[in-house]
């Protein structure tokens, strides 16, 4: 899934915050594994979110983390 992943995508993990429910306001990339845990279980939003919590997911699932937050690194310094 992540060698086919759109690199935008994940710069949005790490910019784009919760729109809603318990986390409203977080930024993605910082929400619990329980709580993209409890998406798996109930189903993932549709539509954009959709996707970057399940990707994000993926991520965490996966000890992935660390690319992540090379990203955030990476942005922080061409800001």
């Amino acid at each position: 899934m992540l060698d086919q992943a759109n690199p935008q995508l994940l710069v949005e993990l790490i910019k784009m915050p919760m729109p809603y429910g318990r986390y409203k306001g977080i930024i993605l990339y910082k929400l619990p594994v329980s709580y993209l845990e409890w998406f798996n279980r109930k189903g993932f939003p549709e539509g954009k979110l959709g996707m970057l919590l399940q990707t994000l997911y993926e991520i965490k699932l996966n000890g992935l983390e660390f690319l992540l937050e090379q990203i955030k690194r990476e942005q922080n310094k061409n800001a």
